[in-house]
């Protein structure tokens, strides 16, 4: 069976769906038989040119993580996209924008005068800010466009599937390799994940109790066999797809929504905020903006690793998230 040509790329992301992909331990020696890897930053020093020097569909398969704040992050899912017969938005990041997306409910100007001008280590008298171009003695220096929000990969370009994770599980790494070495993939557009909500495959006891505050999980002593919604902690798992293993509710942590929305939630945020106001024990307006004080940060705990790909996506002129 001849090799195929895969190619790993990485955007805005932190590098961690990388040492994922190093996790799979020997499994990566299957990857070294079935596939030539012909573009891999962490691994291989290739250039935009060698990636120009392929037509189109030459590249079999690209696992492409990062969410897209750059022009250079856009060009090169736009040329990876035109190369690759198999697009995977490989990680929460490149599927839903991930935690790099939470910097859309700051507009760029925010973000570059406290970057640039308010940070205590930082030192600029003259006011200085990054340009797309400069003037030097010895020519023009030029560095990509800071867009104005963060985007999914596929906001940008056609996706084929989507492995999501934060970084993706070592076993749906592997199934996912599994699947290219046979060519028995899903149908295109497939999450490569579970079919229900993560509470579906969390073994913890639901008791349908009501709530008259919120805590964050080193606030309590948090019961190992209870539901961790119904011990005044919020959890994304009614909202948040399965596959995971529940391997953070198993330890005592609850789901943060790596995995992104559930099947047939079309906003897990909005899904969270009901799930979350069902269990609470208000009867008046005043009871309910209480409990609503005990929740730290709640645009970052609702919205955590999707809010590019939301239905609010991100903070307009004039202050509001839309």
């Amino acid at each position: 069976m001849p090799k195929i040509n895969l190619a790993v790329y990485w955007t805005a992301a932190c590098g961690g769906c990388d040492v994922a992909i190093l996790d799979t331990q020997e499994k990566i020696l299957q990857v070294g038989e079935l596939a030539n890897i012909v573009l891999w930053p962490l691994a291989t020093d290739g250039k935009y040119a060698d990636l120009d020097k392929f037509k189109s569909g030459d590249i079999d398969v690209c696992l492409f993580h990062g969410s897209i704040r750059l022009s250079e992050q856009e060009a090169m899912a736009r040329l990876l996209r035109e190369k690759s017969k198999v697009l995977i938005a490989f990680g929460a990041c490149a599927a839903f924008g991930g935690i790099p997306g939470l910097a859309n409910f700051h507009r760029r100007e925010e973000i570059f005068h406290r970057a640039y001008h308010e940070t205590p280590s930082t030192s600029n008298p003259n006011g200085i800010i990054p340009e797309t171009q400069v003037r030097v003695p010895e020519g023009t220096l030029t560095l990509p466009e800071f867009y104005d929000q963060v985007y999914s990969l596929d906001q940008i370009v056609p996706v084929d599937y989507y492995l999501p994770g934060c970084p993706p599980p070592v076993h749906l790494i592997e199934a996912a390799i599994d699947a290219i070495a046979t060519g028995e993939l899903p149908p295109k557009g497939s999450v490569i994940a579970g079919d229900k909500s993560l509470c579906h495959e969390c073994p913890r006891e639901k008791q349908e109790k009501k709530v008259q505050g919120f805590k964050r999980p080193h606030e309590v002593m948090v019961d190992p066999n209870r539901c961790l919604l119904e011990q005044g902690i919020i959890c994304n798992g009614p909202s948040t797809r399965s596959g995971c293993g529940a391997r953070c509710t198993t330890v005592n942590m609850p789901c943060r929504g790596c995995f992104g929305p559930a099947p047939e939630v079309l906003d897990p945020g909005a899904k969270l905020v009901s799930s979350t106001a069902s269990i609470m024990d208000a009867n008046d307006e005043a009871s309910v903006a209480e409990m609503i004080g005990t929740v730290v940060d709640p645009a970052g705990l609702f919205y955590r690793f999707g809010l590019p790909s939301s239905m609010l996506q991100k903070k307009r002129q004039g202050g509001k998230v839309s």
